[in-house]
């Protein structure tokens, strides 16, 4: 499976592959590599077909394809026929991708598990590994060991090397500045303001890129997933906590100091329950997993009946609410209304044109039934008009990691195109 593929020319430019052009007409990337990025895009295609596509001269496209052949980052082969009426003559000669011209891997940290899948340079998956987390209040040092054991347990599944891998893509839940790599704050962590992505890459020897693993989920939906064809949309993750990715003008909106869309963290009631990040009234303190743990042990009296898995109490509350329990219909209920106040405040702010509801707990159908987004419609402004479309993905941990590498991939392109003079 290709990253992405068949994509036109409107798809390609939101990943970063089309003409890009600011204000003034100059290109944010090089003619090169918007070539390179547009064969990796589409997978198989003709020259002829990037010329027209890109609207650039055949001469450029045919002098600069034999440079990144020549480097090795391209290759030859048969193209497929674009049009049903051109079946004569010999087959097109088709351009993609050299899979072996590069590999990176993605690495996914979280509360139950943690994840991590290797690329080829097309984009192929080549292995993934999944292992359990297993310390529950990790200490920075351990996040670190814990990255690298999922990481080289990949490796080992691939057949490749850490020296194999041109870059390393890392997300984990909390608030990441992906410049400077430092986390502020993470959930799975005990300290505070720790420098991860220097602590790994001093770790494997390998440039690491970091960032909130919600705006790498949505950078997934960019290349592969629902957002493809489009230049505005939001991903709601909704896992132990809540995330949240927004996608402006075809390009992931991080904020002016890389810490924005912080949704489940947006404050809906003044005083209201404790969050784990520590202040009070948080979206995430009413919608989250831990959220709903906790009210479950206070209507149903579960913490002293049961000392068990958060997962393990919210599936037996499912159960209950759908039996009929109606104290566990009113958490789900309570929820799905807090659900709805976000998602009204999202479309208020943004008026995107999907919003993907995306995560393991969207297994409980409470949090997005009809009366929640009838409620979100209804808290929306000018509610008579037509609610931007919700889809739910039910993402697992493989195609978060996924998601990560995807921003490898990304960061692994531009600096093989700077170094070959692209």
């Amino acid at each position: 499976m290709t990253l992405v593929e068949n994509l036109d020319a409107n798809q390609a430019e939101s990943l970063g592959c089309g003409p890009l052009r600011p204000p003034g007409g100059v290109n944010v990337r090089s003619l090169r590599q918007q070539i390179f990025e547009y064969v990796r895009a589409t997978g198989l295609i003709a020259r002829v077909d990037v010329a027209k596509d890109l609207a650039i001269s055949p001469g450029s496209v045919t002098a600069l394809t034999a440079e990144l052949i020549g480097e090795g980052f391209i290759q030859e082969s048969t193209a497929p026929r674009r049009d049903a009426d051109s079946s004569r003559g010999r087959p097109p000669v088709a351009l993609g991708v050299r899979p072996e011209a590069g590999y990176v891997a993605g690495i996914k940290l979280s509360d139950q598990a943690h994840a991590a899948v290797i690329l080829d340079f097309a984009g192929n998956r080549v292995a993934d590994a999944v292992m359990p987390r297993k310390i529950v209040h990790q200490s920075f040092a351990q996040t670190v060991d814990a990255s690298e054991a999922v990481l080289m347990n990949a490796l080992e599944r691939s057949g490749l090397s850490l020296t194999d891998l041109n870059y390393v893509g890392l997300g984990m839940p909390g608030v990441v500045d992906n410049e400077t790599g430092i986390v502020l704050w993470s959930p799975l962590v005990s300290e505070r303001d720790f420098p991860m992505q220097a602590a790994l890459q001093e770790r494997i020897g390998r440039p690491v890129a970091i960032d909130n693993d919600a705006n790498l989920v949505t950078l997934a939906e960019m290349w592969f997933g629902a957002g493809r064809a489009l230049s505005d949309f939001v991903v709601v993750t909704i896992e132990h906590g809540i995330g949240m990715g927004l996608v402006l003008n075809h390009r992931l909106y991080r904020g002016s100091q890389g810490l924005g869309t912080e949704i489940g963290h947006t404050k809906v009631q003044l005083d209201g329950a404790l969050c784990r990040c520590g202040q009070r009234g948080c979206l995430e303190a009413y919608v989250a997993d831990y959220a709903l743990v906790r009210e479950a042990s206070t209507a149903l009296n579960w913490d002293r009946q049961r000392a068990t898995e958060p997962h393990i109490i919210l599936e037996s509350l499912y159960d209950h609410a759908k039996a009929g329990n109606i104290a566990a219909q009113t958490i789900f209920h309570r929820a799905g209304r807090y659900l709805a106040l976000g998602l009204a405040n999202i479309v208020n702010l943004f008026d995107p044109s999907l919003i993907l509801l995306s995560g393991e707990r969207m297994q409980y159908d409470y949090l997005y039934a009809e009366e929640v987004l009838n409620e979100m419609a209804n808290l929306t402004l000018l509610s008579g008009r037509k609610p931007p479309k919700v889809e739910i993905h039910a993402w697992g941990d493989l195609l978060w990691a996924q998601g990560a590498a995807a921003l490898a991939l990304q960061v692994a392109t531009d600096v093989a195109m700077a170094r070959s003079g692209g």
